[in-house]
């Protein structure tokens, strides 16, 4: 399996090869075109993600020691960045999320070419990840 480090030097292989930054978002909304559409009943208000401008549902599951999430944004390119984070945390154990240094966004400029709300709505979900890791490696290391 690869590695937290592997998939994001694979997003930043991607990115790398657009040089004009609306290529680049067209490859953002093609990976939100691409991100499965949740499931209605996960579209309750505990999903939802306070300090995103657009709606964003984030449906957490954990399932024999690892972290599975879904997500939907109710706008496009919102959509392709949680696919993009949701590619690198899928699947993945409490300790990985934690211990993980998110580097692709700097690395492919999407730190500077984000809208602060959108910036802000982003490190909301990441934030919002990181949070369900800690409460799970708790409830592992209490068992």
């Amino acid at each position: 399996m690869q590695t937290i480090n592997d998939i994001q030097q694979e997003i930043i292989d991607e990115f790398s090869v657009f040089d004009d930054w609306m290529d680049k978002y067209s490859l953002i909304i093609e990976y939100g075109n691409s991100l499965a559409q949740l499931d209605d009943k996960y579209k309750k208000p505990e999903n939802v993600i306070e300090g995103c401008q657009s709606r964003v549902w984030l449906q957490t599951d954990y399932r024999d020691g690892k972290l599975y999430f879904q997500a939907e944004s109710d706008a496009i390119i919102v959509k392709g960045l949680l696919a993009l984070v949701l590619r690198i945390f899928n699947g993945r154990t409490p300790y990985e999320i934690i211990d993980t240094d998110l580097r692709f966004m700097t690395e492919i400029g999407l730190t500077d070419h984000l809208s602060p709300t959108r910036s802000n709505g982003l490190l909301s979900v990441i934030k919002q990840i990181r949070y369900y890791a800690i409460a799970f490696k708790a409830k592992e290391e209490n068992k």
